[in-house]
């Protein structure tokens, strides 16, 4: 707010007394009022001049306010906008993370599977013998004796075993099955049916290590 000096003007006395220090003569209204228009006027000019200083310095000290606080607040504004751009990115890269280290575990899966199928024809085409070995375990964990089932096994395979081990063969009730791939094994009886071949325990083997290695990290994943 602008303010203003008031400007005090010299009693008609001491105009007088001044006056008549310089002539006899008394003073005239004419000069009382010119006087006191002079008066007037330097005081009015000193006091506007105040008042623009004073009102430009409180203007001048409120608008750096003001453009610091906008300034400060569009700052703000900028860092939120870049922050939450910088947290989208991290959530996307961590999810990209996440994916690859979920195909890769996946791969590892299916790598260990392929090999494991590699493994088990090779000692099958070596051994065929050893399908017998499941055959046992099979019939241990149903109970059933050995000679009221017939066992199922693949064709080429079946004629194997009889050729390198009749003995055990004769055991059971073998069946040539056309149908069946090698390293396929079951076991058929009037009671029940069981699948004893090498392709089912390995799914089982593999599904666990799937679970352990794809599904936790399944569950972890964002």
């Amino acid at each position: 707010m602008k303010s203003v000096r008031p400007h005090r003007f010299p009693s008609l006395q001491r105009l007088q007394a001044a006056q008549g220090s310089s002539s006899e003569a008394p003073l005239s209204a004419e000069a009382y009022q010119q006087g006191w228009d002079s008066g007037h006027g330097d005081g009015h000019a000193e006091g506007l001049i105040s008042g623009q200083a004073a009102g430009f310095s409180e203007g001048h000290a409120a608008g750096l306010a003001q453009g610091e606080a906008e300034a400060r607040l569009a700052a703000l504004a900028r860092f939120d906008e870049k922050a939450v751009l910088m947290e989208q990115l991290l959530q996307q890269v961590q999810r990209a993370s996440d994916d690859f280290q979920l195909a890769l575990r996946q791969e590892v899966v299916d790598l260990v599977a392929k090999v494991a199928k590699q493994v088990i024809r090779c000692e099958l085409t070596l051994q065929p013998v050893q399908l017998l070995a499941l055959v046992d375990e099979t019939l241990a964990a149903t109970s059933q004796t050995n000679t009221s089932v017939a066992v199922h096994l693949n064709a080429e395979e079946c004629q194997r075993v009889i050729e390198l081990a009749p003995e055990r063969a004769a055991r059971w009730q073998l069946v040539a099955d056309p149908n069946l791939a090698p390293g396929e094994c079951r076991i058929r009886s009037a009671e029940m049916e069981a699948d004893a071949g090498c392709m089912q325990r390995l799914d089982l083997c593999m599904d666990q290590l799937s679970g352990q290695l794809v599904g936790e990290m399944a569950k972890v994943a964002p």
